[in-house]
């Protein structure tokens, strides 16, 4: 098969690099968890659309179910492409990402996406795709004999290209079948990264029994607790998400934050975030590392006694602690945990940083000091990750 190792990633002096077809209305989470889960890990990832080039956006759409007989679509992040189509040679990448969306109806019939991922097939090097995103290889003919998976209306269209269609139990896994993942969508991303790692030659150690708790509440920032519980999940870490006021299945609203030319963010509805955990049961010895990520939970959390005598327990037991943007909120509020510390923040943080003690690294994404982290917000997530399974020990090797 066509994955890449570290022998021949240093003989071409490269590191691993994936293509990624973008365009308007792709799906949120199918488009950010892969790229900046990758980069974390050191991966190029080149994001493209045909007639659009390096800096223009794609506009994005979240697809999740709000009690409705079909999934509603609500405008999401805005998203930056990085390379330009016209300048795409297959043969320089590892492997092809094609997120779900709407945008996947139009591009099924642009000869050059086509020819771009015949390519890939007939090399056998790893295509990822999501939710209605495997009409395109439909459309390539690449389907024919294949098992596959995807958003259940795709069922009768995999069958007519001579596919194999396979329901998706449990959402959360993909299917596998030679150098082809499907998934249902964005539920199953652990899967799809820690089966597109291992397709790609990535060895992944030092995750042995770590585990994470994300503490979250209703306007949590959408991308601040998604992208590194999806890719903490696809390294093998147990993550567990939890809320003082809900419980294990119930969700939480999230908020999705996006400079859109204003003095400060735009605020949207997000994507549901489904708990894993309860927060009754959580015992600080059973983990080894907090996260908090931002958006407007921290200004929830922080009036919650429980929550921030929480937090200092973990920072009190000498675990990672670690904050996305308005997070910090949270770290300010358990006494001397930012005192004397180098932190990370935007804007909105900067003055309880400072009066909490911190120190502002001004030029930074994402600071790690001894076990604390800090990031500004969600572009850093590429770096905070990368900080962060860095303090868990874990290394990834291509």
């Amino acid at each position: 098969m066509g994955s890449i190792d570290a022998d021949t990633a240093a003989a071409v002096g490269r590191k691993p690099a994936v293509l990624m077809i973008c365009g308007d209305y792709m799906e949120d989470y199918e488009v950010i968890v892969p790229f900046q889960a990758l980069q974390a890990l050191g991966v190029r990832v080149d994001c493209v659309s045909p007639n659009k080039y390096s800096g223009d956006k794609c506009l994005t759409a979240v697809h999740d179910y709000m009690g409705y007989e079909l999934y509603t679509e609500l405008p999401g992040h805005s998203f930056t492409l990085n390379a330009n189509f016209t300048d795409v040679i297959p043969e320089s990448y590892d492997a092809l990402i094609i997120p779900g969306g709407r945008f996947t109806e139009l591009l099924s019939i642009d000869d050059k996406v086509l020819d771009i991922a015949s390519k890939f097939a007939e090399t056998g090097k790893p295509i990822a795709t999501t939710c209605h995103s495997q009409l395109i290889l439909v459309s390539a003919g690449i389907m024919k004999g294949k098992k596959c998976t995807g958003f259940p209306s795709l069922k009768p269209v995999i069958k007519l290209a001579g596919g194999f269609w396979l329901d998706p139990e449990p959402m959360t896994s993909c299917a596998l079948d030679g150098n082809i993942i499907s998934a249902i969508g964005w539920p199953a991303h652990a899967d799809y990264l820690s089966i597109l790692l291992r397709l790609m030659g990535a060895k992944v150690s030092g995750n042995q029994n770590k585990a994470v708790l994300f503490l979250c509440g209703d306007y949590v920032e959408d991308h601040e607790i998604n992208v590194p519980f999806q890719a903490l999940g696809g390294l093998g870490c147990r993550v567990d998400a939890v809320s003082p006021t809900k419980k294990k299945g119930e969700k939480c609203v999230t908020a999705i934050h996006d400079p859109e030319g204003a003095q400060v963010c735009s605020e949207k509805q997000g994507h549901n975030f489904i708990l894993n955990a309860n927060f009754s049961d959580v015992r600080v010895e059973d983990y080894d590392c907090l996260v908090i990520p931002g958006g407007r939970s921290p200004e929830f959390l922080v009036m919650d006694d429980k929550v921030v005598s929480l937090v200092k327990e973990f920072g009190e037991k000498n675990k990672i602690v670690s904050g996305t943007g308005n997070g910090k909120w949270l770290l300010a509020a358990a006494a001397g945990l930012l005192e004397g510390k180098n932190c990370a923040s935007g804007n909105s943080m900067k003055a309880i940083v400072k009066v909490a003690g911190g120190k502002l690294v001004e030029s930074a994404e994402a600071v790690a000091h001894e076990k604390l982290l800090t990031a500004t917000g969600w572009p850093a997530l590429p770096t905070f990750i990368s900080e962060l399974i860095n303090l868990l020990g874990i290394s990834v090797v291509f």
